[in-house]
């Protein structure tokens, strides 16, 4: 198990996008890679337009099933991190302030003052808490192989992420 939370800390360290499934407000499936940065909790952050279709599905319902993963390894050599949690749009100055300054720093650029997203401006805030983790990995059954999850305890991949 120490294997597998190793390998996803470093994803999560690693890989700058998260892939977001949403539900339209009509009941159908969406996904949306976003650019995002995470706190010591890992709660993910990112700036979306409020229009785009992400946007108005978490404001309609705060479920999601997040994915992080290098999509650029070969074939049958992929590893991801799954998370199930909630999300929803930041309205809070103070929670915006500690949202904004964890994406605008991982990248260590500077930062836009919060007031560019509220009110008439077109962006927002948002914020992705997860509750369940998992990780892929392989099987077999009869000879076929098959896709499983392992469930991590999101405590200690907590830790895991910040060890580095």
């Amino acid at each position: 198990m120490d294997g597998l939370m190793e390998a996803a800390a470093e994803v999560l360290r690693k890989i700058l996008y998260i892939n977001l499934a949403t539900i339209t407000p009509d009941g159908k499936p969406w996904n949306s890679p976003v650019y995002s940065a995470f706190d010591k909790d890992l709660n993910y952050y990112w700036l979306s337009y409020k229009l785009n279709q992400h946007s108005v599905n978490v404001r309609n319902n705060s479920s999601v099933f997040a994915t992080v993963y290098d999509s650029t390894v070969p074939a049958s050599t992929g590893f991801g991190v799954y998370f199930q949690g909630s999300a929803r749009e930041l309205k809070n100055p103070k929670e915006m302030f500690v949202a904004v300054k964890t994406v605008y720093g991982r990248e260590k650029r500077k930062f836009r003052d919060i007031t560019q997203f509220m009110k008439k401006f077109p962006r927002r805030i948002y914020q992705f808490k997860p509750d369940k983790v998992w990780v892929n990995g392989d099987g077999e059954i009869k000879g076929n192989f098959i896709d499983v999850r392992t469930e991590l305890d999101l405590e200690r991949l907590k830790k895991a992420v910040f060890r580095k």
